[in-house]
């Protein structure tokens, strides 16, 4: 083995220690395609099911459907499948990466945005990338700091980093050919979603649109990294000239100053789809910011490019059409959900589709070629609205789900009725397989919002964010709590089956040629299903939730299976909180590869609960206690959990030993002293007063957590 350690520095970056080389496996790939590691090009992406046993971009082909022509594993035989190999990765944030595999490589992300290559028949390390990302950035990545993999073309691998570069790297060494950075020195811009290459380019969006971004997707010459074109998702200031056409279109759709609060949002953060055959990128688009559009556009408009699938020229970025989903999303209904293309018979006649199980809780068949709407039905809950119009292609609005009369409880919540964990297509069956969830969610107007650049900025009322304490009401919420497994036809617009889960936040899904779906679960299983009936057939125990998209490919002639293992932080609020239990353990996420005959064995974390410790007395006044718990809730919640109750990564503050120090505390909370850890400074939006306040919240829900741990002392 070839190894290396060296600290390099690219474009004024701090480059990666470049970890062993296996020489053996690089010149086995490169005997295969006599072009070395990571030779693909757009006509090996166009003749993917020639090689059914790679995976060679995020959804396997271009047409994003997930779906292996594999079929060695199968009903028959998938109880004799077990653990072939697993591979660590370096941190313990969530992992939501799907792997890419191609010569006998498999190349893989983790949080904060390392790239690894590894052997895909025995899991072995060939190198490792680090950008290492500053900590710091995490307090822009509002839902973790994850990364869903990369893409390949010709001998590289590309990367988008969490704090807005695009990577490229050579691919059999690691080490990067050139680095560009997407997005704008010192804006609360993230990356956490998979580049997507054609016609020799990379495209890559961005997210933050909470934080006060105006998101827009880029392409890049794949050969230099030179930016080809940008389409912004939102209208630029209106008193000045729009950058093209669609713009000018979108921007009659604005009322008030959302150019003034970041741009709008609108972030394009994860799904895209290119048909090869109109050279058209089709890319779906986030909610917007704030989520109160009376706060965002006055009350007003459907405020284009929101929540919509948009499709452009490959080459040129020129606006070809759009769907909107959600006209002026007041919900974070974002429509960044994964795009299937595939070719239906539909009333008798052959269309090409583009299908997605939306946020807002409908799925979604759309013409590919103009963005007609083909149908629409809703797939879980929905009282929002109670059908898209036809004609129109616009919902239905019921009662009032914009919240202009007080508070509104609706379903879906923002968590999604489907959210980022990708769907997948099976051209056998005819159903997509779609991780659902009812999720209902309270929504009312913020009356003291005022937006602050850079920080959290949704206008929603932050007492909205919390739990009840009286264990009648909290049994009643996690009962609502509800996740399954859909399979839907979308030529009939109507379910299929389903498999309930133990509780809402399930991981994506795979579909093969064996007749099987795969899905990891929140309560820590991989599974498959019959891909008919839904009946469950296998599996695994893997002790953490696997949330990211599963895959599968061939060598040597046996058939693999891999998920990406490991939980993330903000989304114990629904997940773990459901199921009653911290599914986010110390250990680092991992990589998990089946085959039959499997023999490997899982390592088994320590899954004991640690008791929270006594906490110190409690000196401060109930309403100071209550500024605490808003203060609390609308800075601290999406990182620390509801009421407090942390996910076991991020730290469960009713834990912390600074509880009893105000100096302390106020030293992390404004003092900004574990910034290399991720935890910044809220100095600006906090002061002495404020944080005093939230200590002593924390300090009552350590105290409720330690009372029902020990009710004998509680008097209980």
């Amino acid at each position: 083995m070839i190894s290396g350690g060296s600290k390099l520095k690219f474009g004024g970056w701090r480059g990666a220690a470049i970890l062993s080389v296996s020489a053996a496996v690089l010149a086995l790939a490169a005997c295969e395609q006599n072009k070395g590691p990571a030779s693909v090009d757009e006509a090996r992406l166009v003749a993917a099911d020639k090689e059914p046993g790679a995976w060679m971009s995020h959804g396997r082909t271009y047409s994003e459907q997930r779906f292996s022509p594999l079929e060695k594993i199968n009903a028959s035989n998938i109880k004799d499948v077990g653990l072939a190999w697993q591979f660590q990765l370096s941190t313990n944030r969530g992992v939501e990466v799907t792997p890419i595999v191609v010569d006998g490589v498999m190349y893989v992300t983790s949080a904060w945005s390392p790239v690894y290559a590894l052997n895909a028949k025995t899991g072995e390390l060939l190198w490792k990338y680090d950008p290492e990302v500053p900590k710091e950035t995490g307090k822009f990545a509002c839902c973790d700091v994850a990364n869903r993999g990369v893409a390949v073309w010709k001998g590289r691998v590309y990367s988008a980093t969490l704090d807005g570069r695009l990577v490229a790297l050579n691919a059999k060494t690691g080490k990067p050919d050139w680095i560009v950075k997407t997005t704008p020195d010192g804006m609360p811009y993230t990356i956490t979603g998979a580049p997507r290459i054609a016609h020799g380019k990379v495209f890559i969006g961005n997210g933050g649109s909470e934080y006060g971004v105006r998101g827009y997707v880029s392409a890049y010459d794949a050969e230099t990294g030179k930016l080809a074109w940008r389409f912004y998702v939102t209208p630029g200031d209106p008193s000045k000239p729009q950058e093209n056409k669609a713009l000018e279109m979108a921007v009659k759709t604005w009322s008030g100053d959302w150019f003034k609060q970041g741009g709008g949002g609108g972030s394009p953060w994860d799904s895209m789809s290119y048909d090869p055959e109109t050279n058209t990128l089709m890319f779906g688009t986030g909610n917007g910011a704030p989520w109160d559009r009376v706060k965002r556009s006055a009350g007003k408009g459907d405020n284009l490019f929101l929540s919509s699938i948009v499709a452009v020229d490959a080459d040129t970025g020129a606006y070809k059409w759009h769907y909107q989903t959600t006209p002026g999303d007041d919900w974070d209904f974002d429509s960044t959900q994964t795009l299937i293309q595939a070719d239906l018979t539909i009333d008798g006649k052959p269309r090409k589709v583009v299908m997605q199980a939306a946020k807002n809780g409908f799925f979604y068949v759309i013409d590919r070629t103009d963005g007609k709407l083909i149908n629409a039905h809703n797939f879980v809950t929905t009282n929002w609205a109670t059908a898209i119009d036809p004609v129109s292609g616009r919902p239905i609005e019921s009662g009032d789900p914009r919240y202009t009369k007080g508070i509104s409880l609706v379903m879906p919540s923002g968590f999604g009725g489907h959210n980022w964990h990708p769907m997948s297509f099976s051209p056998k069956t005819g159903l997509a397989y779609i991780p659902a969830q009812d999720v209902p969610s309270a929504y009312g107007s913020d009356d003291h919002y005022a937006y602050k650049n850079g920080e959290w900025n949704v206008a929603q009322n932050p007492a909205l964010n919390t739990m009840p304490t009286d264990k009648k009401a909290l049994a009643a919420v996690k009962n609502s709590l509800k996740g399954k497994l859909v399979a839907w036809d979308p030529i009939a617009g109507k379910e299929a089956w389903h498999v309930d889960h133990k509780g809402p936040w399930n991981g994506g899904t795979l579909a093969t040629a064996g007749g099987l779906v795969f899905q990891g679960t929140i309560d820590g299983h991989f599974n498959a299903y019959d891909a008919s009936n839904g009946k469950p057939l296998w599996s695994q125990d893997i002790y953490t939730a696997a949330l990211a998209g599963p895959m599968s490919y061939e060598i040597d002639g046996e058939q693999y299976v891999a998920v990406g293992a490991g939980f993330g932080t903000l989304f114990y609020i629904i997940g773990g909180f459901a199921l009653d239990q911290h599914l986010g353990v110390p250990e680092n996420g991992r990589i998990l590869v089946y085959k039959i005959g499997g023999k490997a064995v899982l390592p088994k974390p320590n899954l004991t609960k640690i008791p929270v410790p006594q906490p110190p007395a409690q000196t401060a006044s109930a309403a100071v206690v209550a500024t605490g718990q808003m203060k609390y809730q609308t800075y601290c919640v999406y990182c620390h959990g509801y009421n407090a109750i942390g996910a076991g990564v991020i730290p469960d503050l009713r834990y912390s030993g600074l509880l009893g120090d105000s100096k302390a505390f106020k030293g992390v909370v404004l003092g900004g002293e574990r910034k290399s850890l991720g935890m910044v400074s809220f100095a600006s939006v906090l002061n002495d007063a404020d944080a005093d306040a939230v200590r002593a919240y924390l300090i009552q829900e350590a105290g409720r957590a330690y009372a029902d741990e020990h009710p004998a002392k509680a008097g209980k």
